[in-house]
């Protein structure tokens, strides 16, 4: 199982469900949804989050994703980001973690994700 991950708000996720497939508030100008490997997520958490609660991390089973996911860095730089080029379907999200910052507002891995890491 390749992971790759997606940050979200609860509220997003909760929608989600309920319509059974996932799109980012930037999909519809975009027409993709940023994701992170293991390595990126807390750069990007840190960078793109800081300080956001009701935040959760989608972990994604990329071999489950329908559409098609593409490593491509589209801001210049040499690091490739995995990008989902369509809707997510959900059944592809094989965990939810709640994503929460700490006081001074950074980001860690939650611990039971610590014990999977390398996935």
């Amino acid at each position: 199982m390749a992971t790759i991950f997606h940050i979200t708000s609860r509220q997003e996720w909760n929608r989600a469900e309920a319509e059974g497939v996932y799109r980012s508030k930037t999909f519809p100008t975009e027409g993709f949804i940023h994701c992170s490997t293991s390595e990126q997520v807390l750069q990007v958490a840190n960078i793109r989050f800081h300080g956001q609660k009701g935040l959760v991390l989608l972990v994604i089973d990329s071999d489950r994703v329908t559409a098609d996911i593409r490593y491509e860095n589209l801001e210049g730089g040499v690091e490739m980001f995995p990008h989902i080029y369509g809707e997510l379907n959900i059944n592809a999200v094989v965990r939810i973690l709640e994503f929460e910052p700490g006081a001074d507002g950074h980001f860690n891995l939650p611990s039971d994700l610590k014990l999977t890491r390398g996935l």
